[in-house]
């Protein structure tokens, strides 16, 4: 498994700092702009995981997680919702359309990268060698 992520995001500053950040700590980081782009992107590219804006033009966040999880080979890939919905009940509305977990914005970029850690699916073991 690789470690290549996929960001849905239309703000040109969060994308940016989102990248760099994840960048500078190892991660390949692919970016889509709108949600039918990073469903395409999703499905060629079966990143480790797909950071999603929920605020994006045309096809919403919630369209875009209802879309992705609709796919076998995408539904085991964990769906982070970064985004400035941050009212009461937004995180379950959120994860209700298939997110797998909720960053608030602004982002803070001292617990970013650990924050989507936590939402990684671990590493799968190489098979160990014989010693014959």
């Amino acid at each position: 498994m690789s470690d290549r992520l996929l960001i849905i995001e239309d703000n040109a500053q969060n994308l940016y700092l989102m990248r760099f950040l994840l960048e500078k700590n190892g991660f390949a980081v692919l970016g889509a702009e709108t949600g039918a782009e990073g469903i395409r992107m999703a499905l060629h590219h079966k990143p480790r995981a797909i950071l999603l804006d929920i605020q994006l033009p045309g096809m919403d966040g919630y369209a875009v997680a209802r879309e992705l999880k609709k796919h076998p080979e995408l539904a085991g890939i964990p769906i982070v919702a970064v985004t400035s919905y941050a009212m009461v009940g937004d995180r379950e509305h959120v994860l209700a359309a298939g997110a797998t977990g909720y960053i608030e914005k602004p982002i803070n970029p001292e617990t970013f990268v650990s924050e989507i850690r936590s939402f990684l699916p671990p590493e799968p073991k190489p098979p160990e060698k014989s010693l014959r």
